[in-house]
């Protein structure tokens, strides 16, 4: 089975309920730590340039353009983007991460390159943290907001692999869940090692009323 595929193929039937759930608030975990957590974790490098890699229907783009930062964003999802440059201008393009990694896409490299729960794929995944000196100038920085840990030690055997998705929890009909590859923290950091890239803060912002974590945001540095 192509995972990958299914993952985007998911993304696809249901970018018009995405686009509804982001512009109403319908997910309380960015409404109440994630979406300032990760903007706070780009503003802390204080870039000139982002690259928005998987930015959906360009929320967070928009939001760092807002702030004086030169935001671009792409996205494998057609859909996502066209909404995107209705709302915000030509500041998007359709790019997925195999088409960033191979260079096919060449796009002008920024300071810095933010990931927002974007990282769903396992070769995919490698391939473009492997390859980020394609997108971010050197010395520049990559900032990742990912699922914690935590999560799945708490439900299941703490080890990298294939999970089950779903769509539970959503306020919309949305369909066609698909698998994601969860990494453990050691994984991520062996990744990381590989592709050159150092580890300069680890952040684990906290949900306000359950004080667990809800993301954990990896900052680092090109070489």
């Amino acid at each position: 089975m192509d995972r990958s595929n299914s993952i985007r193929t998911s993304w696809e039937a249901n970018a018009a309920n995405w686009i509804e759930t982001i512009a109403n608030n319908e997910i309380e975990s960015r409404v109440l730590v994630t979406n300032e957590a990760i903007v706070q974790a780009v503003l802390a490098v204080s870039p000139a340039s982002v690259l928005d890699i998987g930015c959906g229907e360009g929320w967070l783009t928009r939001h760092l353009r807002g702030k004086g930062i030169d935001a671009y964003g792409v996205d494998a999802v057609a859909s996502l983007i066209r909404y995107a440059i209705e709302k915000d201008g030509p500041y998007y393009a359709v790019a997925g991460f195999r088409e960033l990694a191979e260079g096919t896409i060449q796009l002008k490299k920024k300071a810095a390159a933010v990931i927002n729960f974007a990282l769903l794929d396992e070769s995919d995944t490698a391939m473009l943290i492997m390859n980020m000196h394609r997108m971010v100038e050197p010395g520049g920085s990559v900032i990742i907001q990912t699922l914690h840990p935590l999560v799945i030690a708490m439900q299941e055997p703490y080890v990298s692999g294939w999970k089950n998705g779903s769509w539970n929890g959503m306020k919309r009909d949305f369909e066609q869940p698909y698998q994601w590859y969860f990494r453990t923290l050691q994984d991520w950091m062996k990744l990381f090692g590989e592709a050159g890239l150092i580890v300069r803060s680890i952040g684990e912002p906290l949900h306000p009323s359950t004080q667990k974590p809800a993301s954990l945001i990896f900052t680092l540095q090109l070489q």
